[in-house]
């Protein structure tokens, strides 16, 4: 079974869906960047360990991301997934795993990059959204993109119903998609 570690920033339902539908892979620890997330209470409940590391204890990035690696080396980690992590990653994570770092974003990537891709679209009045997964690379919300699910959006839905919907499909993607993808079907 292959090991792997999440990471996230808020509320952690990305990050529970994935334990809940492990296969190919177990969830060995939670890494998070904000001392208030609810993802540290799921972890609690469902027995994952969890770190909180706080960005503003270290001179820089590097520092920031070898005090992970640490974590990650003692877990045996050998793929990450981010859930709702909302900070990008430097070289030195993406060196340790390259090609190995998982991503999950509410668009059809490229449309609506960035921390506000479900409010976009909707405004936007596009016909359709969806879920993308992707290997990150040293863009935002750029890199190989492994699978996408698209959805209509329906006329005079309201925002948060469009949420809802796209966290149903981000819930039964990205656990469908890592199975596949360390199992070898992808």
């Amino acid at each position: 079974m292959v090991s792997l570690a999440v990471f996230a920033s808020g509320n952690g339902s990305n990050f529970e869906a994935l334990v809940h539908g492990a296969k190919a892979y177990q969830i060995k620890c939670l890494i998070v960047d904000q001392k208030d997330a609810y993802a540290i209470d799921r972890a609690r409940n469902i027995n994952i360990p969890f770190y909180f590391i706080d960005r503003n204890k270290f001179q820089s990035r590097k520092d920031y991301e070898s005090a992970i690696l640490e974590i990650l080396c003692h877990h045996q980690i050998e793929w990450i997934a981010l859930a709702g992590y909302m900070r990008m990653i430097g070289q030195t994570l993406m060196k340790a795993y390259p090609n190995k770092i998982i991503n999950i974003h509410p668009s059809l990537l490229p449309a609506f990059p960035g921390k506000h891709a479900i409010q976009d679209a909707y405004q936007s009045q596009v016909k359709k959204t969806g879920v993308t997964i992707f290997i990150i690379d040293e863009g935002i919300d750029t890199g190989k993109i492994i699978a996408q699910r698209s959805l209509e959006i329906k006329e005079n839905i309201k925002i948060e119903d469009l949420e809802k919907e796209i966290h149903q499909i981000e819930h039964e993607l990205f656990s469908q998609t890592l199975n596949d993808l360390i199992g070898g079907k992808k």
